[in-house]
């Protein structure tokens, strides 16, 4: 082991102690000797003094010359303009409530010139307040949602060019409203395996950064991994979905909050399997507290609260099929406290369960259930639960069967101030 830490040191040395400054921020010189498999962040005193964006990004950069290991990040707050990537076999870990990553003042540009698919510079109106290493998304009004927006990182910037690192998926129009935007992900995992998220605090700054989709990003975004562990991490004021994971396998949440979000709190997605999600709260986003999205198949979701959000508390749909429901607590959410989509037969949400689960007071913005089981939905089980309509919200529906579903075994819940179980007409 000591031979190994002698070879990887001059190499990190040179790696670390040549920057001082990256993507535009100063992040300190890099004390490494004691820098083997745990690089510590922030302050006088750690690996890397800085407390940026930049300052973690490095810390992660130079753990890959050892294959991977635990960046630590000490108490302090940290400054964020683009998203922090890990790598595979890697680890980001804050110390608890005292370690935030907070989001940079939004800015935004439209194009002078159109931005075609595949390229990778923008010519843009006002430049001024972008800086290299900062997060962006392009779109304009025909591309503006889904998989449709093009997220990246800035490269360099000359006058009124800004290049980037992911080639532009559509044809972005200035006659389209052609808009460049530093909206993007805090914390990003993609392409990877074997990483862990833990023990801090990101504040989204939603006031003043744009709406960035789901299926692009969110507070800590997960694309194309599996593996990866979620755990004791807050995220509040994101102007887009809070925790978004999309087509993964074997994600773990736990232990997280999901507050005051511009869009859905967790967001398992596109053909994500064998998610779990225990122990988390969701509550005041703009849109569902959990939202399944498609082929979201065999999770486990134990333990969680959801409450007081815009929409849904629960929401299933597109082939989101074999999953399981136990001992989460649903209230008080604007409308049903668990939805199932609209699909066809082929594409619904069958065969999951839902059992030992309060589902209560849903509503509170229009008449609701406490189930709607729409669709062509059938094999769904609901046992065990309580389903209660104290006066608050509009939930007179516990279990509102939609035409077309069917199949659906309802035995031994708890029913007060709600009809137990209607089939539409």
């Amino acid at each position: 082991m000591k031979a190994k830490t002698i070879k990887f040191l001059p190499l990190l040395a040179i790696f670390l102690m040549a920057i001082s400054t990256v993507f535009g921020q100063n992040i300190g010189l890099v004390n490494v000797k004691h820098a083997e498999q745990v690089i510590t962040v922030g302050g006088p005193t750690a690996d890397v003094s800085g407390y940026s964006s930049g300052a973690i990004q490095l810390a992660l950069d130079a753990l890959q010359v050892k294959g991977g290991g635990i960046v630590k990040l000490n108490p302090g707050t940290f400054q964020i303009i683009g998203p922090v990537r890990l790598q595979s076999n890697t680890s980001l870990i804050g110390s608890g409530k005292t370690t935030i990553l907070k989001k940079c003042d939004g800015f935004k540009t439209s194009f002078i010139i159109d931005a075609d698919w595949g390229m990778l510079k923008a010519v843009v109106k006002d430049a001024s307040g972008f800086k290299i290493g900062m997060g962006i998304q392009l779109s304009d009004s025909k591309h503006n949602e889904g998989w449709d927006v093009t997220t990246a990182l800035i490269t360099d910037i000359q006058d009124n060019v800004i290049y980037f690192d992911n080639r532009t998926v559509n044809d972005y129009l200035a006659s389209l409203n052609g808009t460049i935007t530093n909206g993007c992900s805090i914390i990003e995992a993609v392409d990877v395996e074997n990483v862990k998220i833990a023990d801090l605090i990101i504040e989204g700054n939603k006031a003043t950064n744009d709406y960035i989709n789901g299926c692009r990003g969110g507070g800590i975004y997960i694309h194309k991994s599996k593996n990866c562990t979620i755990e004791n991490v807050r995220i509040n004021e994101f102007n887009g979905d809070t925790f978004s994971w999309q087509i993964t396998e074997n994600i773990t949440v736990k232990g997280c909050e999901a507050a005051n979000g511009g869009g859905l709190g967790f967001h398992p997605g596109t053909g994500s399997d064998h998610s779990i999600v225990e122990n988390c709260i969701s509550h005041h986003n703009s849109g569902d507290g959990i939202f399944l999205c498609w082929r979201v198949q065999n999770g486990i979701f134990r333990n969680n609260t959801v409450y007081s959000n815009g929409d849904n508390g629960i929401s299933i749909g597109h082939k989101d099929t074999d999953n399981l429901f136990e001992n989460n607590r649903v209230y008080e959410n604007a409308h049903h406290g668990v939805l199932f989509r609209n699909e066809n037969e082929q594409n619904s949400g069958h065969r999951n369960i839902f059992t030992n689960n309060t589902i209560e007071n849903n509503g509170t913005e229009r008449e609701s259930a406490g189930f709607y089981i729409g669709g062509e939905t059938h094999d769904i089980t609901i046992t065990n639960n309580t389903i209660r309509f104290a006066g608050k919200g509009n939930q007179p529906t516990a279990i509102l069967v939609g035409k077309k579903s069917s199949k659906v075994t309802a035995n031994d819940n708890q029913i007060s101030g709600s009809k137990e179980l209607v089939q539409e007409k």
